[in-house]
């Protein structure tokens, strides 16, 4: 390794053999392209070499010696160490295709280990800080979060993107939309009228889904889950890793509801036997195979339940980008927004607390990547109204729901209030509510 003990580990040899073969043989680059940087050399002069024989690469053109020649001809750092004549030293050291490979898998790997002695000493740096602002928890998130990001992307921080590469991300999303099934851009619901309203689940987005109690929430937001979760499919890529064509790993944090409640509504929902009779044992011999057979059929589904009550947004986070490093993650659904605590729990209000929650949720979904799918309650004055459909402004302790928010729904069944007018059986006023009631029994909206 070309390194004195002061430097940070690199090898310029590696960079060197490598950039050579690349030169001799473009193709290389759609082997490694994906995940090698110009960030990831050492030499700031490698990676300009490399970035401009890539973007050559990627149009079509040929990136060799002879033509990267008239694109150095001025650039300082190539002067340094020989100039334009430097591109024939790189073809002196270049390695053949197979070892190249490995070349370039040592420059990232040691690019890695440069940014996490970056990481390690800011983190000691931080950590020795004894101002009491300074709280261990939020270290130890912090810690995670800077982690986690070199994990993904390789160094701690992602910085600006070019409009060319933004572009590039929109031009990709649209082919997959146009290439799905159902011109889907993002992931299915499962339902096709939802589907129809957002073009799928996107990574990256915030989904509010808010209604009063007992309009179906929770209901709804498992069928997601549980149908993003049985129709996933993946590849496997050439470094091992996995890609999701289809569906997706799914992470609900359930704050009210337990992991073995969730569990039973799910296998209720999936046998059709209801599940205040599962709960209960009311169930004969048959029902009780269909269950146990259900069960065998969906155990093995990439579902991730989380039921920790109270839990700090900072470690609802932290679990989120676990999940995500151990299993995969493609979606996300936190049931209910206002059970989820501040990083403090010292905030002037009940309303700051919970828009610190909505824009953690979103910065959550842009670090990960994933859409999210946050239930949220709504106030008390729906129901003063005569027209009980909610609107925006009844988002309960609302501060920045709304504006954090890419999307909200709300849950609303009629029937639920129209039972409450329910009159004295036997009256005419009872035969026409029931035919009333009878038309929109099992209508959502």
């Amino acid at each position: 390794m070309s390194s004195s003990a002061d430097a940070p580990p690199h090898n310029l040899e590696a960079e060197q053999a490598f950039l050579g073969a690349l030169l001799y043989d473009n193709e290389l680059y759609y082997r490694i392209g994906d995940w090698l940087k110009a960030a990831h050399f050492y030499d700031p002069v490698h990676g300009r070499i490399y970035q401009a024989a890539a973007d050559r690469i990627v149009r079509g053109s040929l990136a060799d010696a002879v033509v990267l020649k008239t694109d150095f001809e001025r650039d300082g750092g190539l002067k340094e160490i020989g100039g334009p004549a430097y591109l024939a030293v790189l073809l002196e050291s270049a390695a053949d295709s197979a070892a190249a490979v490995e070349y370039a898998q040592l420059v990232y790997d040691l690019a890695l280990r440069r940014a996490l002695i970056r990481v390690s000493a800011e983190l000691s740096k931080e950590a020795a800080d004894s101002s009491p602002n300074t709280h261990g928890r939020k270290l130890i998130e912090a810690a995670e979060k800077k982690l986690f990001e070199l994990a993904e992307t390789g160094g701690a921080q992602k910085g600006f993107v070019s409009f060319k590469d933004a572009l590039a991300d929109s031009i990709e999303m649209a082919a997959a939309a146009y290439e799905r099934e159902g011109g889907l851009s993002g992931i299915s619901s499962g339902l096709k009228a939802l589907d129809e309203k957002l073009g799928g689940l996107h990574p990256s987005d915030l989904i509010i889904l808010a209604g009063r109690p007992s309009m179906g929430k929770t209901a709804l937001a498992t069928n997601i889950a549980f149908e993003v979760a049985k129709s996933y499919q993946y590849e496997t890529l050439a470094d091992g890793t996995r890609k999701t064509t289809k569906g997706g790993v799914v992470g609900f944090f359930s704050l009210e509801m337990s992991a073995e409640q969730l569990a039973t509504r799910l296998i209720a929902d999936y046998t059709g036997i209801p599940g205040f009779m599962i709960r209960r044992g009311e169930i004969d011999a048959a029902q009780y195979e269909e269950i146990r057979d259900g069960v065998l059929e969906i155990q093995g589904l990439p579902l991730y339940i989380d039921d920790t009550g109270g839990l700090p947004i900072g470690a609802l986070t932290a679990r989120a980008r676990r999940l995500k490093r151990l299993h995969g993650l493609d979606l996300i659904v936190v049931d209910y927004l206002q059970l989820v605590t501040g990083s403090s729990g010292k905030t002037d209000s009940r309303v700051q607390e919970v828009s610190e929650v909505t824009q953690a949720l979103k910065a959550m979904a842009k670090e990960l990547s994933v859409p999210v799918i946050a239930l949220s309650q709504l106030s008390r004055q729906v129901e003063q109204r005569e027209d009980k459909k909610p609107q925006l402004s009844d988002l309960r302790e609302s501060g920045s729901i709304e504006q954090d928010a890419d999307a909200v729904m709300f849950v609303y069944r009629e029937s639920y209030y129209k039972e409450r007018e329910k009159p004295r059986e036997g009256t005419p006023e009872y035969l026409a509510w029931e035919e009333e009631f009878r038309a929109i029994e099992r209508q959502a909206e």
